[in-house]
């Protein structure tokens, strides 16, 4: 992901102050039966419990749910509209997750939004930074979540010595 400044850019150390903090929620998406097997598609998992309403609604769930991973793989936008960008950041990272946790099913039909607690700002080198988010997949209306993740992002800063590309 390219991270261009704008208003909500942030500089290392006034991160570093958020620590601990609730610092993005993004917009709430839907998560609806053609997203679900559009994402079956991709992944080439169509198991029932996914794809098949008929079926599925015989199941404790009463109907379809999303796969886990395509729940997870939505905290790439979610994080991209909530979380602070940083100042003099040239290039951002998805460098993993530490832990991740699938904790209730999300429904067809239903939203989920990501909320984001920044946990850690490491300086690795001078020029390269990792921001640990807790990230928590909400789903509207419910009091469980749909998933809890530690999340890293690796950052490289534009140094001295180097221009700051034209975004």
């Amino acid at each position: 992901m390219t991270v261009s400044e704008d208003a909500r850019a942030l500089t290392v150390d006034k991160l570093k102050s958020l620590i601990g903090e609730d610092v993005g929620v993004s917009s709430w998406y839907l998560i609806d039966q053609a997203r679900i097997d559009s994402f079956a598609d991709v992944t080439q998992d169509h198991q029932f419990i996914h794809v098949d309403p008929e079926n599925a609604a015989k199941t404790p769930f009463g109907g379809t749910i999303a796969h886990g991973f395509l729940t997870l793989s939505l905290l790439s936008v979610m994080g991209q509209e909530a979380q602070p960008k940083i100042s003099g950041s040239r290039l951002g990272i998805n460098y993993g997750f530490d832990r991740v946790r699938f904790l209730s099913p999300v429904k067809a039909g239903q939203k989920v939004r990501g909320r984001f607690v920044l946990a850690k700002v490491n300086e690795i080198r001078p020029g390269e930074v990792d921001l640990l988010w807790q990230a928590t997949v909400e789903i509207e209306g419910e009091t469980r979540p749909a998933l809890k993740a530690d999340w890293l992002n690796r950052f490289y800063l534009v140094r001295n010595e180097e221009k700051q590309p034209a975004c």
